[in-house]
């Protein structure tokens, strides 16, 4: 056995033994399975143990993999939490903003305006499972989204933060019935047929709610499909298919399309930042400040009197901890 252990095998080790599975893996640390599997062989013949049971079917861990794994964890964040202190505010701060013209990259602009020495590298997760991996794994820092509905639940390491109760709205054909209304109340849901993204497993959060939401006035999902990224993309599909697209109700705009907001009640996607709490970074002080700001200014943590919220989020909304 080694008397010292890497920290990148290390941190191989524990990405296998958390997803259970060298393909997932392989795809969260961005290597080839086969590099994966050959770290991990070189650090069961370092350790002189055998930490995983592989077969055709499953991979589960050993009882000196599951040792091993509490101390990986410890060691890993040590080593980031001291490059993170040592690094300081020359750095760029690593913020997950799901897409493009929504309220979290809406944040992230206003937060570059107002500490334009501070660097903000932004990355599109797509949603906040996506983003909740890449948190867990340390390559980035901060991220937006609903933390309700997930496959996986938050770590302690984490902390979130109310950010917003953005209400949501129905992205139309321009010659679709509905498109006539200026409002479309949740009603007018029943019985049609509305694309809630079904299959996009990095935003599993928002499908989740778009399913209680449908379910409760009575809409249907439509079948899973692969998941379509930006406004031209967008523009494509909604010709395609024709079907009402549930969205935010601040969305980048989409040619031939038009966007109307819902209500009696008004449906709102409960937007939270979420960070690793032993994050110092000053960017996170500025965009904490410009959600302030703009909460304040627009109302962002003001629910509609007639608003609907799915049951997780309606019994810890009023004291849910806000930046």
């Amino acid at each position: 056995m080694r008397s010292e252990l890497d920290l990148r095998l290390l941190r191989a080790f524990v990405a296998v033994a958390e997803e259970l599975h060298f393909t997932r893996a392989a795809n969260r640390l961005y290597v080839a399975q086969q590099a994966l599997s050959r770290d991990i062989r070189r650090l069961e013949s370092e350790v002189g143990v055998p930490l995983f049971v592989r077969s055709t079917r499953r991979v589960s861990l050993t009882p000196d993999g599951e040792r091993l794994l509490v101390h990986a964890r410890t060691l890993l964040a040590l080593n980031d939490a001291a490059l993170r202190d040592l690094s300081g505010a020359a750095r760029p701060l690593l913020v997950d903003v799901i897409g493009e013209g929504l309220t979290p990259a809406r944040i992230v602009d206003a937060a570059r305006m107002a500490a334009p020495q501070l660097e903000f590298t932004v990355r599109y997760g797509g949603g906040m499972a996506a983003a909740l991996a890449q948190l867990d794994a340390g390559r980035i820092e901060v991220a937006f989204g609903r933390t309700e509905g997930l496959a996986r639940r938050i770590s302690p390491e984490l902390t979130r933060r109310l950010v917003r109760y953005e209400p949501l709205a129905l992205l139309l054909p321009a010659t679709h019935p509905l498109a006539a209304l200026e409002e479309v109340p949740c009603e007018r849901l029943r019985g049609v047929e509305v694309d809630a993204s079904s299959g996009n497993e990095d935003a599993v959060e928002w499908v989740d709610l778009a399913g209680l939401l449908l379910q409760e006035f009575g809409g249907r999902p439509s079948p899973p499909h692969a998941h379509v990224v930006g406004p031209n993309e967008t523009a494509r599909h909604l010709q395609a298919h024709g079907l009402p697209i549930l969205t935010m109700s601040e969305c980048p705009p989409v040619a031939g399309a038009v966007i109307r907001p819902l209500v009696e009640p008004v449906p709102v996607y409960p937007w939270a930042m979420v960070h690793r709490r032993d994050v110092r970074h000053p960017a996170v002080t500025a965009l904490t400040g410009v959600i302030r700001e703009l909460a304040a200014s627009e109302g962002w943590r003001r629910l509609p009197e007639d608003a609907w919220l799915p049951g997780a989020e309606a019994a810890w909304a009023p004291g849910t901890p806000s930046v």
